[in-house]
């Protein structure tokens, strides 16, 4: 089913990019599941909402794959890395998202090399959209440690 002209860095790319996508499907519904036995449904919305927005980058990889004449093949999927709390829980969905960024700027980048235009918006995309999860993290450990040290602030004992 392999294409002759296909690149094959191109093709590790996509192959690599399915088995973290996959590990970020697996990995956010996973937390959404137990944050949501730990009673935080809103958080847990969130972070089913992560889970459906990363298997959208699955489907497009698998059709940019089978575009190129590749079966999809996810082979290597991470193990789910959980925590003791929410902000644990978010620390490694960063670290993953950061592994996502990378990968997609390291595509980017040779498809620039290569005068390779349509792949190289295919994964200037998912960079962006990378990114924009990356920040959006950010944001929530930050607005959760933020809480954190305004109520332990609140529970001091004062003389």
């Amino acid at each position: 089913m392999l294409y002759a002209k296909s690149d094959q860095h191109i093709l590790g790319y996509l192959g690599r990019a399915l088995s973290l996508e996959m590990t970020a499907v697996q990995q956010y519904a996973t937390q959404a599941k137990l944050v949501a036995a730990w009673g935080l449904t809103e958080d847990a919305s969130k972070l089913q909402q992560e889970s459906l927005e990363e298997m959208e980058h699955v489907n497009r990889i698998i059709g940019r794959m089978l575009a190129l004449g590749v079966a999809p093949n996810a082979s290597m999927l991470r193990p789910v890395k959980l925590g003791r709390d929410l902000r644990e829980l978010l620390l490694a969905d960063a670290e993953l998202e950061k592994d996502l960024v990378n990968l997609y700027m390291q595509a980017a980048n040779h498809c620039a090399r290569n005068a390779d235009l349509d792949g190289r918006k295919f994964f200037e995309t998912l960079l962006h959209e990378e990114q924009s999860h990356d920040v959006a993290l950010a944001e929530w450990i930050h607005r959760l440690e933020a809480t954190t040290v305004a109520s332990t602030r609140d529970t001091r004992i004062t003389f």
